[in-house]
């Protein structure tokens, strides 16, 4: 940040994404493709980036191979503007373990912290899809003088007890940090809505080093940035909520404001797919004013031949539909549909080729995955059921490389 505090961006990255199996079998959850080109992890780098906030630390841990991939080829800083991104993956340096929990990881890689001497370090989750202005989060947390700031989302306090909650008084201070409540606290003048934690901080590194020694020091903690640290911060009374919904992107739309989801599970993360392809799109990835960054493969153009088409939907490079069609999906590069096959609200990864006459329906397909002609998929739930992954919502996913049956 030009002319402001040091900061020094810290990325959470090492999650096992299990609720996202099969798409997490080869691949930690941050690095799940999403939208096409992307990976989920470019949303959060591109909100730090766009912020410039530009020397960030990605704390990986699980098969994190792709992961460290992506980040090494896709996001190279100018090292002459002393700027990086790099990921960062279990050292050990406290011993032959791997990390207990998410103030763990921070702990365990303080030389970071030392190393950079910044005056604000940034904590983020690595596995959301959203657009925000870290800087005006920032700009309350100093404003404030608190030791931390943590982003808060408003959902209606009935639906709040699946989440990390945050009970705040009128001016933003925390004051208690609730895990999963059965009864929400209600909002200051608005008591149907709470907070509930989006897993973004922004801490004073004093305070932040402090409450981590303490935190290590305590056999009885679960190591967790909102499990501990919260709870431990709020009691002290050194912890303020951020409002995230009066948080200003450019060029975002009243449609898409304040949009973000925890694509945790296989239905949210197709429900945030479908949020793509409608007309008006709910979360609008055409926002050249805060872009989601990555890096595109070098491909051709998409080509559509033999009456091949495609509506309501996003369709990458280098795909090529030969006679079939698509409606409502998103379809990522190299994708290939032969004559007659027909894709209806589905998510096809890279590679996957859907052989002629096949149907697709309410569909993830991952990468390589092969569509053999005449299959069908989503169009009998009972025996896709018995063949391959169904989600509680009555998607059907094949894993990576997989070959459907005929």
């Amino acid at each position: 940040m030009r002319g402001g505090p040091r900061v020094l961006g810290i990325v959470l990255a090492g999650g096992e994404g299990k609720r996202l199996a099969p798409l997490t079998q080869d691949r930690a959850k941050p690095a799940v493709p999403f939208g096409g080109n992307y990976r989920l992890i470019d949303f959060v780098l591109s909100n730090l980036v766009n912020a410039d906030i530009r020397r960030i630390a990605v704390l990986t841990q699980y098969k994190s191979h792709s992961l460290d991939r992506h980040i090494t080829t896709v996001w190279r800083m100018s090292t002459l503007l002393g700027s990086y991104i790099t990921p960062v993956p279990a050292q050990q340096r406290l011993g032959p373990r791997w990390y207990t929990g998410s103030a763990d990881a921070i702990y365990q890689s303080l030389n970071l912290i030392y190393d950079d001497r910044p005056d604000i370090v940034v904590v983020f989750g690595a596995d959301h899809v959203y657009r925000m202005d870290p800087a005006q989060m920032i700009e309350q947390h100093l404003a404030t003088g608190a030791g931390v700031t943590v982003a808060g989302l408003r959902v209606p306090r009935k639906e709040a007890t699946a989440f990390g909650v945050i009970d705040a008084d009128e001016n933003g201070k925390v004051v208690q940090f609730l895990e999963k409540p059965a009864d929400p606290p209600g909002l200051p003048g608005s008591p149907e809505e709470t907070f509930a934690s989006m897993g973004n901080y922004v801490f004073s590194t004093d305070a932040l080093l402090e409450a981590l020694r303490l935190d290590a020091a305590d056999e009885s903690s679960v190591h967790d940035m909102g499990g501990s640290i919260m709870p431990m911060m709020a009691e002290a009374g050194d912890a303020y909520v951020y409002d995230f919904s009066s948080n200003a992107v450019p060029g975002e739309t009243e449609r898409d404001h304040g949009y973000w989801r925890d694509v945790g599970t296989l239905d949210a993360y197709y429900d945030s797919h479908m949020d793509l392809v409608s007309v008006s799109p709910v979360f609008n990835l055409y926002n050249d004013r805060w872009p989601i960054y990555t890096l595109p493969p070098m491909l051709p153009p998409a080509k559509f031949v033999l009456g091949g088409r495609a509506e309501e939907s996003m369709v990458s490079a280098g795909v090529i539909i030969d006679g079939g069609s698509v409606h409502g999906s998103v379809v990522s590069p190299n994708v290939r549909l032969e004559r007659g096959s027909r894709v209806e609200g589905s998510v096809l990864m890279d590679g996957v080729h859907i052989g002629e006459g096949a149907i697709v329906r309410r569909a993830i397909l991952d990468k390589n995955v092969v569509v053999p002609p005449g299959a069908r998929i989503g169009v009998d739930l009972d025996d896709d059921r018995e063949r391959y992954h169904v989600s509680a919502g009555g998607v059907t996913v094949l894993g990576k490389g997989a070959r459907a049956i005929v």
